[in-house]
């Protein structure tokens, strides 16, 4: 088959098969023929926005590889359209592909902030750290549009209920002042996901997000707004990014970063054929380096499912990994630490103000 364009904008080159569905939907050559004679668009590349009305939206996580007891997700699927995201997969769950529909076909959960109060004020439920994007980014560019994170921002705030956020978009900066409030009773951690410091990197790997420059502005105001900030400099992708950690660790630090977290890549479920297709098409000339040193990380094989390895990997080019983060950790954290959050305000505010009785 004749092979299609690089779409610019997009992580993701194809729309893989959904494993739960009989049919495989493909583009054939005489249909993106016909559209040429036509002079039509055969992918009009837009992104949609899908309402759905789930039941719930707090979800206990029981992977003990996560390090977090609770997430929530005001949206499924991400525009950010980062390459390597491990949420990919959730998106088959409701009909999709992992691949291009995961950045295209966004579902929004219009109705998260009345789910989340409804939660909150349940006599059965005990304050735990809840974090927001758990699975896709909270503050992807659909957030500017329905505002559906802020809204439950001021709900946790109401409540006086420990949050935790994961981004890579400076549109953080726009609840700065719910975000201060929540800081204020040690109520909100920010973690700042940052893979890079090359722009042509991060354009290839994560094309529709903020920019490094932006991001670690994010950092810096977030952290002088007395806001604790942990960086994720995840995934480590040995070929791509991996030599950068110390660097990346040194750059957060000076920015008011109190911490900083990795992962060792791993293309679990159909990631791995969206990556591979992605970076024969984005990288040619390291491709084949690249995929065999993911591989060496995971026993040979390009994805892993054992709980403690699979985040971490092992073998030489993990172990190098690990090794750089802890010299890190020993030259540019040694005297900083990321705070617990707060679980003993929300009982005083169960029902949304202070108990006086």
């Amino acid at each position: 088959m004749k092979q299609s364009p690089y779409l610019k904008g997009r992580g993701a080159q194809q729309n893989t098969p959904n494993k739960f569905l009989n049919h495989i939907y493909e583009q054939r050559d005489d249909f993106l023929e016909f559209c040429r004679l036509e002079g039509e668009e055969a992918d009009t590349n837009r992104t949609q926005y899908i309402p759905i009305f789930p039941k719930t939206i707090v979800n206990k996580v029981t992977s003990p590889d996560v390090g977090m007891q609770f997430s929530m997700n005001p949206y499924q699927g991400c525009e950010h359209g980062c390459i390597y995201c491990y949420a990919r997969n959730a998106h088959e769950y409701w009909g999709y592909s992992a691949g291009l529909d995961f950045e295209r076909k966004i579902l929004i959960k219009k109705a998260a902030p009345e789910l989340l109060e409804e939660k909150l004020k349940s006599k059965k439920w005990k304050a735990a750290t809840i974090v927001l994007s758990g699975n896709t980014d909270c503050y992807q560019p659909a957030e500017r549009q329905f505002e559906i994170t802020r809204k439950c921002l001021a709900v946790f705030l109401k409540y006086r209920h420990p949050v935790g956020i994961i981004t890579k978009n400076a549109l953080i900066l726009r609840d700065l002042d719910i975000l201060k409030a929540l800081s204020k009773n040690g109520l909100v951690g920010v973690n700042v996901s940052i893979t890079s410091l090359s722009e042509e990197t991060r354009r290839l790997l994560e094309p529709r997000t903020t920019t490094i420059a932006k991001r670690l502005k994010t950092v810096k105001v977030l952290a002088e707004n007395g806001i604790p900030v942990n960086a994720m400099l995840a995934p480590m992708i040995p070929g791509i990014n991996s030599h950068e950690l110390l660097k990346l660790a040194q750059t957060v630090a000076d920015h008011g970063a109190l911490s900083f977290g990795f992962t060792v890549v791993r293309l679990n479920g159909a990631i791995g054929q969206i990556f591979t297709d992605w970076i024969e098409k984005a990288m040619p000339d390291r491709a084949k380096k690249v995929l065999h040193s993911i591989q060496d990380c995971h026993g040979g094989s390009l994805n892993d499912s054992r709980f403690g390895l699979r985040n971490r990997g092992e073998g030489k080019i993990a172990s190098q990994i690990h090794d750089m983060a802890k010299l890190a950790r020993q030259k540019y954290f040694s005297d900083k630490e990321f705070p617990k959050l707060r679980t003993d305000l929300h009982e005083q505010f169960k029902d949304g103000q202070m108990k006086l009785f």
